[in-house]
């Protein structure tokens, strides 16, 4: 029986979070959509070049062509979210 209570408060907690106001959102949360946008960018700064170093380093056969390729698309969208932050 306890263990249902508890269910529930967590039901509850985690719908009063989901669908609070704005403002309340970001208090609990801490990351509005420019930080989201920053640490993807960065994430994918950081695929890009591991991609790219793979591909010169240690694929240097054909395969390596498809890992540039690869690392090089994940810098371009990189570079669009880099943009897109401030305006969204």
């Amino acid at each position: 029986m306890v263990l249902k209570e508890i269910n529930l408060d967590l039901k509850q907690t985690l719908l009063f979070t989901i669908f609070a106001s704005p403002n309340l959102q970001t208090s609990v949360m801490g990351m509005n959509k420019n930080t989201v946008l920053g640490w993807a960018t960065l994430i994918m700064i950081l695929m890009g070049l591991l991609l790219i170093g793979l591909g010169i380093f240690k694929y240097s056969e054909i395969s390596g062509w498809g890992f540039v390729a690869v690392g090089v698309g994940f810098l371009a969208n990189a570079w669009v979210f880099n943009a897109l932050k401030g305006r969204l």
